[in-house]
């Protein structure tokens, strides 16, 4: 969970000659989670995480209004997000949240699907992932279902050159680790 500070808004008086504030200091909550994917979705039909597609600034802040959690937020606290909001928000989105890490050995590359609300909630049934997972960070529950593919494929057999380069790279390895000829 992302906590950040919309600041107050301050606006100068001339009849009274001073600051008087406008808009309160708020507070907000956000969760970047399948269900706030998901509400988006919804409003939008279209695919949030499609690298493909550009959001505009009005989707990007619908995107921070349905990551809300906070209850009885004023639709204009919205309008008053600072770049050092912006930026916090969008760290905590790229966070992988995580310690896990995959290695690039054996990997199929990027997948050209599409990835919408409904096809990682397919992906939840499929492995038996709690509902209550649809709650966590979005980076978190992708990385979790990532681990359960690959837990679940059987390992592919190398073939003998593969075999050879990579003791060949093993053993490489370890000779410069151990400052050694052979």
């Amino acid at each position: 969970m992302l906590r950040i500070t919309i600041p107050a808004t301050e606006l100068w008086d001339e009849s009274k000659e001073e600051f008087v504030t406008a808009a309160k200091e708020v507070n907000l909550q956000l969760e970047h989670s399948l269900v706030s994917l998901s509400k988006w979705e919804s409003k939008w039909c279209k695919a949030f995480l499609n690298p493909k597609l550009e959001k505009t600034y009005e989707e990007t802040i619908d995107y921070i209004k349905c990551m809300t959690i906070t209850q009885n937020v004023d639709s204009s606290v919205y309008d008053r997000l600072t770049k050092s909001n912006i930026d916090a928000i969008n760290a905590y989105i790229d966070s992988p949240m995580t310690a896990t890490t995959f290695s690039n050995y054996n990997n199929k590359g990027p997948s050209k699907e599409i990835i919408t609300a409904e096809l990682i909630y397919y992906w939840m049934i499929s492995f038996n992932i709690p509902m209550e997972c649809q709650k966590w960070h979005l980076n978190k529950l992708l990385t979790l279902i990532r681990v359960c593919d690959i837990k679940n494929t059987p390992p592919k057999k190398m073939s003998r050159r593969e075999v050879i380069n990579r003791y060949a790279s093993l053993n490489a390895a370890r000779k410069k680790q151990m400052n050694s000829t052979g």
